[in-house]
C-alpha cells in the first residue's frame, strides 16, 4: 500500500536525521553513542535468537532466474538459559545503512539499537507456543522487535520472516537484498512465505535442521516447540497474509492484524478461528476491506484502536523516532498523537493478552472491555 511505504520512507528519513537522545523520565539512552534504543521486555524469561538461511526448492528465484531457488532470512527468538554472547542489532548493520540509503539519508548518522536477545543461548526446558511474524511492504523482520521479545521473555517462540525483494535483508556470507520496486510482491507471495516457514519449523521440531548452511542451532530449540499452539501476527501487509494464511492452513489456531488494509487477489476469506483486529488509518469505518473481513469473522473476535494512532504505531518505529528529538508538528507527523511510551504499553499487553488467551487459555480482563489502564484504547464494536 501506498501509505505503508511512504511511511517506511519516513521512518528512513528520521533515523538519519539525528541521534537518540533522552525521551521520558527515568530512561537511560545512549545518546552520546549515537545509537537507538529500545524499551526492555517485561516477562520473567532470558532470550536467545537463531537466525536461519532458509531455501524453498519448489519455487524458483523471481530475479537470480532459473536453476536459482528462493531463499529467505528467518529469526527465532525463545526462551532461553542463559546470557551468552553480546546482545544481537535490531537489524544487521548492512541491511540497515541500506535501508537508510535508498532514502538519500546519510547511513552512518545513528546506530541500530541493540535488542535483549543473545544469539545461541541454549533454549529453556519446555514446550513453548509458536508465533509467527510477517512484516510490511518494503519492510524487515525487525520493525516489530518490541513485540517480538516482550512475547520471548513472557515464554513464547517467535518465528520472524524477512520477505525476500519486499524486505531489507542480509544472507550469510554478506550478501545484501533489498526491496525492489521492480518486483511484484503481494500479500499471497508473504503468504506462501510463510506457509514453508511452517513447514520449516516442523523440521526443527523433529530434531532436523533446515538452516541451508547447517549451522549449528542451539540447544534443546527443537524441543522448545509446541506445534499443537501456533499463533501468527503481521504489520500492514503482514497482517493481510496472517489472514491469508490461516485460509490456506489450519495450522495457525489464532491470528493477530496490526492496521492491515486485508487488501489481496483474491481477499482473504472467512476465518472460523480467534482473530484480533488493532486498526489506525485501516480502520473499519476508513477501510471497506478491513470492514468487510470482520464479517467474515465467525470465531472469536476483536477490534481495539488507540486514539491517536497512526498506521505505524503498533511497531517499533513509535518508539525509536521520538529519539530523535523531533517536536510538535514535525514529530506528529511521524507518530501521531498517541504516546510513545504509552504505545510500548499498548504493544507489550495486548498481543500477549490475545495469545495468552488463545494459545494457553490464560483468560484475563483486558480483552473484555475498556479498563482505567489503558484509557485510549478503544473497543469497536
Amino acid at each position: 500500500m501506498t501509505r505503508t511505504v511512504s511511511r517506511r520512507r519516513l521512518l528512513a528519513g528520521a533515523l538519519a536525521a539525528g541521534i537518540a537522545v533522552p525521551f521520558g523520565a527515568g530512561r537511560a539512552w545512549a545518546a552520546q553513542s549515537g545509537r537507538l534504543a529500545l524499551p526492555r521486555p517485561t516477562g520473567p524469561h532470558r532470550i536467545g535468537i537463531v537466525d536461519l538461511h532458509l531455501v524453498d526448492r519448489s519455487r524458483s528465484d523471481p530475479v537470480a532466474g532459473p536453476g536459482h531457488h528462493r531463499e529467505l532470512m528467518a529469526s527465532v527468538w525463545y526462551p532461553a538459559i542463559t546470557r551468552a554472547g553480546s546482545p544481537a542489532p535490531w537489524m544487521p548493520v548492512a541491511p540497515y545503512r541500506a535501508l537508510l540509503e535508498s532514502a538519500g539519508f546519510d547511513p552512518d548518522a545513528a546506530a541500530a539499537p541493540l535488542t535483549a536477545a543473545h544469539a545461541g543461548a541454549p533454549a529453556l526446558a519446555g514446550r513453548r507456543p509458536v508465533i509467527l511474524f510477517s512484516h510490511g511492504a518494503g519492510g524487515h523482520r525487525s520493525e516489530a522487535t518490541i513485540v517480538v521479545q516482550e512475547l520471548a521473555s513472557q515464554g513464547y517462540v517467535v518465528v520472524t520472516v524477512d520477505h525476500t525483494y519486499d524486505a531489507f535483508t542480509e544472507f550469510p556470507g554478506g550478501l545484501l537484498s533489498v526491496d525492489r520496486d521492480d518486483v511484484s510482491f503481494t500479500p499471497w507471495d508473504s503468504t506462501a512465505d510463510m506457509l514453508f516457514v511452517l513447514d520449516r519449523i516442523e523440521d526443527l521440531a523433529a530434531g532436523r535442521n533446515p538452516d541451508a548452511e547447517r549451522r549449528r542451532l542451539p540447544a534443546g530449540l527443537g524441543d522448545a516447540l509446541d506445534l499443537r499452539r501456533i499463533g501468527m501476527f503481521g504489520w500492514s501487509k503482514g497482517a493481510t497474509a496472517t489472514a491469508l494464511v490461516m485460509n490456506e492452513d489450519r495450522r495457525v489456531r489464532a491470528g493477530l492484524s496490526f492496521d492491515g488494509p486485508m487488501e489481496s487477489q483474491p481477499r482473504p476469506a472467512a476465518i472460523d478461528r480467534p482473530f484480533m483486529l488493532m486498526t489506525a488509518e485501516f480502520s473499519r469505518a476508513d477501510a471497506e476491506a478491513v470492514a468487510e473481513f470482520w464479517a467474515l469473522l465467525g470465531g472469536w473476535r476483536l477490534n481495539v484502536q488507540a486514539a491517536g494512532a497512526v498506521h505505524s504505531s503498533y511497531v517499533d518505529h513509535q518508539w525509536l523516532i521520538p529519539q530523535l528529538g523531533l517536536t510538535g508538528d514535525e514529530l506528529e507527523s511521524y507518530i501521531g498523537t498517541l504516546d510513545p511510551g504509552r504505545a510500548v504499553r499498548i504493544q507489550q499487553a495486548y498481543p500477549l493478552a490475545f495469545f495468552d488467551l488463545h494459545l494457553r487459555g490464560r483468560r484475563g480482563r483486558l480483552l473484555t472491555g475498556p479498563t482505567p489502564a489503558f484509557p485510549e484504547v478503544r473497543y469497536v464494536t
